[in-house]
């Protein structure tokens, strides 16, 4: 009898052990805007593989710059320029664009909803605004760098920079929240999930931008199986309906 206890203790631990072993955490690196994306797949991801997903977040000039520095991972989301820019010096295989997403304009939630209708409208707006929050520019963000050539380009740049509340990295949305700045601009996906804030709507659509995500498996990926089961669902059906719920779409083939 205790030996049949022992020989059921040790296929038990076998067992254990090789499910363990089976079970791998998967390096997940996203630009911001698609971070809540991701974040909505993991537990089917997780059901489906039994792997963990470990994902980290960072502008897409910041994860460029961890990747160039040798920082390894198994799946990278990030812009179709900053993919083949990593592509080419075989950080990456291939690359999949998976996602795109717009600029919104954000509001406390509360206050008064500022007519965005036009451009000349959504000028006014900025220009009667007492801050203006977007992601700063220097840290790599795409919505920050493109806000940055727009005002130059509507002749506002003047009338923001002494106003202006630049946010390193994160949800811009969070400074709308906490009463830091009245007025907010970032990409869409990344205003739903705040609290405490209304989104107001896209910037018009004669200056509207949207930033494009492709997804690749890292060059030495130590989890490939994960990557690629992370990325089939990205791309999937499951994909498309998360991407609707948060304000993001899939990009023209």
């Amino acid at each position: 009898m205790r030996k049949t206890f022992a020989v059921i203790t040790a296929l038990a631990g076998l067992i254990g052990t090789m499910a363990a072993a089976q079970a791998a955490e998967v390096k997940i690196l996203t630009a911001g805007a698609m971070k809540a994306v991701v974040l909505a797949i993991v537990p089917e991801f997780e059901k489906q593989t039994g792997h963990k997903a470990v994902v980290d977040n960072d502008t897409a000039g910041g994860l460029l710059k961890r990747i160039d520095g040798g920082e390894t991972f198994d799946l990278a989301i990030i812009t179709p320029g900053a993919i083949k820019e990593l592509a080419t010096k075989g950080k990456v295989a291939g690359g999949t664009n998976v996602a795109r997403v717009g600029v919104g304009v954000v509001v406390k939630e509360g206050a008064a909803v500022p007519d965005i209708s036009s451009v000349e409208a959504f000028k006014t707006a900025l220009r009667a605004a007492k801050s203006v929050a977007y992601i700063d520019p220097a840290s790599g963000g795409s919505s920050g760098i493109y806000l940055t050539g727009l005002f130059d380009k509507l002749g506002i740049a003047a009338d923001i920079k002494p106003k202006a509340k630049l946010k390193q990295g994160g949800y811009v949305a969070d400074l709308i929240a906490n009463g830091e700045a009245e007025l907010g601009l970032h990409q869409i996906s990344e205003i739903l999930p705040v609290k405490g804030v209304k989104l107001v709507g896209p910037l018009p659509a004669e200056i509207q931008n949207y930033t494009t995500y492709a997804a690749a498996v890292g060059a030495q990926a130590q989890q490939k199986d994960g990557a690629e089961a992370m990325l089939k669902l990205l791309a999937g059906p499951s994909g498309e309906a998360v991407l609707k719920a948060r304000g993001m779409e899939r990009p023209p083939s």
